[in-house]
Order: C-alpha cells, then structure tokens, then sequence
C-alpha cells in the first residue's frame, strides 16, 4: 500500500472517529499495534543485539543473539561478557526457561518470578513471556493526547477486566506513514507515569527498515536505563525447529 492511500486512510478514520462504534475503533487500533509489533518479528527472524543497563552505581553491556518464531517463541543466548557468556532464556506460549552454565541447569520461571529483572536490566521476565500475549489480553482503541505530534498515531492499550496485568493502560506512539513506533509509554491503575520506551535510528536491515535503539526508562528508579541495540537482524528466515527446545537450551557455546 502506498503512503498516499495510507494518508487517506488514516484521515477517513479521523473524519469518522466519533461515529464509529467501539468495536470498530477497536479493530482498527488493533490491527496498527499488530504491524508496528510484526516490524520486529514477522514470520521468523534472527538478530545480533547489544544490551547496555545504566544504574547510578554501574554499567555493562551483554552481546546477544536471538531467534523467534512466530508470536510465540523465542530463544536469546549470551555471548559476553565472559561471566554470563553461555547463559540462555526460552520461551514458548506463555512458559520460560532459564539456563545457567556455571551450574548446568535448567530453571523454569516460577509466576513468583515474573517480575524479577530480566539480566539485571529493567526488562523483566513477564515483559518477555507477556509480549506472546499482548494482541489478546487489551482493549485497543485510538486516542488524542496533549501536545500531539504532527504524522503520528495514538493508540491506548486497557487491559481486558479479569486478567493478571500490572499496567492501568499503555500508550503507544507510531509514525502514522509507516506504523514505526516512536514511543510506548506504560502507566499504573492510578495513572501514574511507570515507565517510558523510545525508539530510535531507523536502519535498513535487508528489506525491512525498524527503528535499531530501544530505549527503556523506568520512572520509579531514577538514573536507571536499558538500551537495546540491534547489531544484524534478519527476518523470513528458515530456522530449525529445534532452537526451541529444552536440548539447545543446555548446549553451551
């Protein structure tokens, strides 16, 4: 689709926002969320990361790679540094393993354990497990918010009543030509500002350009930060099966 029939679409949508049904709305921002998050995965895809976690009293960076397929499996290996090199998480549906080399096992991640840090970066283990999930467990509709830029879509994701979420609700910023995220922004029940994502340096990788910086800040822990960057990506890929199997996880590089 061109960028022009995008411009239409998007302004019929505008000019007929207050009389489109909720289940409409609903739709529709859905389906904006959907192509913002299959940017980054699409059918397979393999992709060289690096991790920086700021704290105010320390800094480090891992060397990654990881694989996914589909919405609902992932597979990360740590390459450095040499204290974690060998360290591996997978995940399939809504189940998580991690494996520590130093001991030789395999821990599964227990609920109690969802909220833990994820590496020791602001990321945690239900951020993971929870993104298989997403596209079923919100409400989706499109929003206006204060001091709206210019060319960019707002879509506010609620939680479905019932379901185990720690979010109020969370916005979501993309460029309204391309469905490039710009920013998420992920609030408490109270409404409280919790945590705040940028992306960043848009870069080509083969045919398919994404944002390469992932920037998280959390609100509650002043001066800490967890940026991602993608080294290599690579999407469409054939993968073997049996990356995401219990048996990879224990093979050490």
């Amino acid at each position: 689709m061109s960028k022009f029939s995008k411009t239409l679409i998007f302004l019929l949508l505008l000019s007929l926002w207050f009389t489109l049904n909720s289940q409409g709305v609903q739709g529709d921002a859905k389906e904006i969320v959907k192509k913002m998050d299959e940017l980054y995965r699409s059918n397979s895809s393999f992709a060289k990361m690096e991790m920086e976690i700021v704290t105010p009293h320390w800094q480090r960076t891992l060397k990654l790679d990881a694989w996914s397929l589909g919405m609902d499996k992932t597979f990360i290996r740590i390459l450095s540094p040499k204290k974690e090199r060998g360290i591996a998480t997978l995940r399939i549906d809504n189940e998580m393993w991690n494996f520590l080399p130093k001991t030789n096992k395999v821990m599964k991640v227990p609920p109690s354990m969802m909220m833990g840090s994820w590496m020791g970066s602001d990321f945690t283990n239900d951020d993971l497990v929870k993104e298989y999930t997403f596209l079923e467990d919100y409400i989706f509709e499109l929003t206006e918010i204060e001091n709206a830029e210019a060319g960019v879509v707002y879509v506010k994701c609620t939680p479905k009543e019932g379901l185990p979420i720690i979010w109020g609700h969370i916005i979501i910023a993309v460029k309204e030509n391309s469905y490039l995220p710009i920013r998420q922004k992920n609030y408490d029940e109270k409404g409280k500002l919790m945590r705040e994502t940028v992306f960043k340096d848009v870069k080509k990788f083969g045919n398919r350009e994404i944002p390469s910086v992932m920037e998280l800040i959390p609100h509650n822990k002043e001066g800490n930060k967890t940026i991602v960057r993608y080294v290599e990506a690579k999407f469409d890929i054939k993968i073997d099966k049996g990356t995401f199997s219990l048996r990879n996880l224990r093979s050490r590089i």
